[in-house]
C-alpha cells in the first residue's frame, strides 16, 4: 500500500512561514490542508496521514496551544475524513485515514527530565482525540528512541487495543536509532511491546531507509513500514532544498516491496509528484512475487559489563567505602595557559596528605582553561587524585559521552556530575547554552558508562570505572525541590554528594535529616571568608545561606589581615562542627590562596603542621 509525503514540505513551498505551527492550520486555514490531502490522493496514496505530528502538549506549548491539543487533532481527522469523502464521490478510490503521532520534542528520562509517565499521558492524550475522532490506524513516526516509541505505542493500546498501530522510528547514517539502537533490536523490541507493523521514516534518505528495513526484516514477522526523506537537504541560493527526484523515489519503492517491505510512502522533501512517480512503480511489480520472508530471530541488546566495586575504582571511592573521612581542597583552572601557581598549589597539598584536587568546569560560566585539562596535568606532575567538575552547559550528548570516554581513557576516576551556570552569570553572557542534559541526565550517562554501555546501550569494551558525585545546597529557598532532585540523583547512581559551602549548620542539620531514607556518603563545602565584600558577595550574588551572625564577625575585622584570620576561623569552626555529621569536606581556596585551606584542615593533616605557605 502506498502512503503520502509530507505536509510541511507543500505547506512551506506555498508560503507558509517556517516557524509556524503548521498543526494549527487545521483550525486556522483547514481549506489548505485539503487541498493538500486531495493531491495526494489524485496522486496515489491510499492512506492519508492526518496533519496531527506535532500535536502533542509539549510542542504546542511552544506556540501558546497546549490547551488546543484535542481540537487540532479532532480537526486534522475531520480534515483528512473530508478529503477521502471528496475522492469517493468522484469514484477514485478507496483510502483509509491514518493518525499521525510524532516524538514529543523533549528528552525523556534517564537523559531527561520529563518521565514515562509523562510521555505516555501526553500520547494518550494526543491518541485519545485522534482515536475518538475515527481514525482507521494510527502511525506513530520519526520515533528517535525506543523508549519513546514504546510509550507512544502502550498509550495507544491502553485506549484502543483493537486499533491497528505502526511504529516508526528514524535512523542516522550508520543506520542506528538516535538512541544508538539497532533496527534489528528496535523492530524486536516494538514486536514485543505489541505493535502491529514497525518500519523506519525520515532519516538520511532511501538508501539508509532501506538498508534499516532490510535488517529489520530478519527481526520480526510484523508488517514493514518504509517513509524516507528524499534525501538529505542541500543549501541552494539560501534555501534547504531535497534533491531525490520523483524517479530515484520511485526506484527506492521498487526496491523496498522487493525486501518485504508492505507500506511505503515518503517524508521530508517529498511532494504529491514523489508520490505519483512512487505509484506508477509499484503497478508495475508483483510485490508477492518478491517478498522472500525469513524467520525472524531476536535481536538481543549488548551485554553489561559491572563496574568494579566502588572501593576499587578510586581512592576517593575507597575512602567512602570504607567510611573514612575524606579531605578535598577546590583548585579553579587559570584563566589562560600557565597552570604554574595551580601545579604548585596542588604540590603543597598533596604533600600535606590531602586526599584529592576538586576541578570546578568554568565556574560561574567562566572562560577558562579545561578542567580536564588541569586534572590531568595535576594527576601526572603532582600523583594526587582528582575530581573532575563536569556540567552539562557546554556540550550536547555526543560531546558528553565522548568527554567521559576520553577522560577514563587518560586516568580521571572521579566525575561530579552538575547541571552548570547558564552562560549569562558569565563574563560572556551572550553565549549559547545547551544543556542538552542536566546533572540528573548526567548521572544517568556516567551509569550507563560504568556499566560498559554508551547512551544508545551498544558495548564499549568495558567499564569506565568511574565514581560518580553530584551536588547539594542545603540552603537553597526551594528545598523541597533540591530535595526531590537530590533523591533522583541518588536513583540515577550518585555514589556521594558534596555539598555548597556551609556556613549555616541549622540548614545542613535540617538537610541531612530529609534525605536519611536516601542519604549518600556526604561532603560538606567549606569556604574560608576573606573580607566582609567576600561575605556579601557569597550571600548576595550566589545566594548561599549566611547568618548574620558571620557578617558581623567579619564587620568588626578592622584590617584585611584581621578578616582573613577570621575567615579561617569561622571556617575551623564550621569543619569541626560539621565534621560528626558528614563523610568529608572540601575546602575552598579563594582567589588561589591554598595556605588558607592548609591552615582550615591543618587539625586533620598529618603533615599540615610542618609545611605551610600562604600562596
Amino acid at each position: 500500500m502506498l502512503c503520502d509525503g509530507a505536509m510541511g514540505t507543500v505547506l512551506y513551498g506555498r508560503g507558509v512561514f517556517i516557524h509556524r505551527c503548521y498543526d494549527e492550520l487545521n483550525l486556522s486555514d483547514p481549506s489548505l490542508i485539503l487541498a493538500i490531502h486531495e493531491e495526494y490522493l489524485q496522486s496515489g496514496a491510499e492512506i492519508l496521514e492526518t496533519n496531527t505530528f506535532g500535536a502533542n502538549r509539549f510542542r504546542l506549548e511552544r506556540h501558546g496551544l497546549s490547551d488546543k491539543v484535542c481540537d487540532i487533532n479532532a480537526a486534522g481527522v475531520r480534515i483528512a475524513r473530508e478529503a477521502v469523502a471528496h475522492f469517493k464521490e468522484k469514484q477514485a478510490g478507496e483510502a483509509w485515514i491514518a493518525g499521525a503521532v510524532g516524538p514529543l520534542g523533549v528528552r525523556l528520562e534517564p537523559l531527561g527530565k520529563v518521565a514515562l509517565s509523562e510521555a505516555r499521558e501526553a500520547f494518550a492524550e494526543q491518541i485519545q482525540a485522534l482515536v475518538n475522532a475515527g481514525i482507521d490506524l494510527l502511525i506513530v513516526e520519526t520515533m528517535p528512541a525506543v523508549n519513546e516509541a514504546r510509550e507512544a505505542l502502550l498509550a495507544a493500546k491502553s485506549i484502543a487495543p483493537d486499533l491497528p498501530v505502526a511504529v516508526m522510528l528514524t535512523v542516522d547514517d550508520e543506520g542506528r536509532c538516535l538512541d544508538g539502537t539497532s533496527p534489528e533490536q528496535a523492530a524486536s523490541a516494538l514486536t514485543e511491546a505489541g505493535a502491529d507493523g514497525v518500519g523506519c521514516n525520515c532519516s538520511t534518505g532511501p538508501s539508509t531507509v532501506l538498508t534499516a528495513v532490510e535488517s529489520m526484516r530478519t527481526a520480526t514477522h510484523l508488517p514493514l513500514m518504509a517513509m524516507p526523506n528524499a534525501g538529505m537537504p542541500r543549501a541552494v541560493e539560501g534555501r534547504n532544498i531535497y534533491l531525490c527526484s520523483p524517479e530515484y523515489m520511485a526506484s527506492f519503492a521498487r526496491k523496498a516491496v522487493k525486501a518485504g517491505t508492505q507500506f511505503v510512502g515518503g517524508c521530508c522533501g517529498t511532494t504529491p509528484n514523489h508520490i505519483r512517480a512512487m505509484k506508477s512503480a509499484l503497478r508495475a511489480i508483483d510485490a508477492q512475487t518478491h517478498i522472500a520472508l525469513t524467520e525472524p530471530t531476536h535481536a538481543e541488546m549488548s551485554a553489561e559489563t559491572p563496574p568494579l566495586p566502588l572501593a576499587q575504582r578510586s581512592t576517593v571511592g575507597r575512602l567512602i567505602a570504607e567510611g573514612k573521612f575524606v579531605s578535598m581542597v577546590e583548585i579553579v583552572p587559570p584563566r589562560g595557559i600557565d597552570s604554574s601557581k595551580e601545579i604548585e598549589g596542588a604540590k603543597l597539598l598533596t604533600s600535606l596528605g590531602i586526599h584529592a584536587i576538586n576541578v570546578p568546569d568554568s565556574p560561574r560560566a567562566s572562560a577558562r582553561m579545561s578542567a580536564q585539562s588541569l586534572c590531568i596535568q595535576i594527576q601526572q606532575q603532582t600523583g594526587i587524585e582528582t575530581v573532575l567538575h563536569y556540567t552539562c552547559r557546554d556540550r550536547n550528548i555526543l560531546s558528553i559521552q565522548s568527554d567521559l570516554l576520553g577522560a577514563s581513557s587518560l586516568g580521571l576516576k572521579n566525575v561530579l556530575c552538575l547541571t552548570g551556570d547558564p552562560p549569562k552569570l558569565g563574563n560572556y553572557p551572550d553565549a549559547t547554552a545547551v544543556f542538552d542534559v542536566d546533572a540528573i541526565g548526567l548521572v544517568n550517562i556516567v551509569r550507563r558508562l560504568n556499566h560498559g554501555l554508551d547512551i544508545g546501550s551498544n558495548a564499549i569494551g568495558g567499564s569506565t570505572n568511574f565514581t560518580i558525585g553530584v551536588a547539594a545546597n542545603p540552603g537553597v529557598p526551594d528545598i523541597e525541590q533540591e530535595l526531590r532532585r537530590f533523591a533522583w540523583k541518588v536513583d540515577a547512581g550518585a555514589e556521594y554528594a558534596i555539598t555548597q559551602p556551609v556556613f549555616d549548620l541549622r540548614l545542613l542539620e535540617r538537610f541531612l535529616k530529609r534525605i536519611e531514607s536516601f542519604r549518600i556518603p556526604v561532603i560538606a563545602g567549606i569556604w574560608p571568608l576573606t573580607s566582609l565584600r567576600n561575605a556579601e558577595f557569597m550571600r548576595n550574588d550566589l545566594r548561599v545561606s549566611m547568618p548574620e551572625a558571620v557578617m558581623l564577625r567579619m564587620a568588626q575585622a578592622e584590617t584585611p589581615d584581621a578578616a582573613r584570620i577570621e575567615g579561617i576561623r569561622i571556617a575551623q569552626e564550621m569543619l569541626a562542627e560539621v565534621r560528626p555529621m558528614v563523610q568529608g569536606v572540601q575546602v575552598s581556596a579563594p582567589f588561589g590562596r591554598y595556605g588558607l585551606a592548609a591552615e582550615i584542615l591543618e587539625s586533620i593533616l598529618p603533615g599540615s603542621t610542618t609545611k605551610r605557605s600562604a600562596s
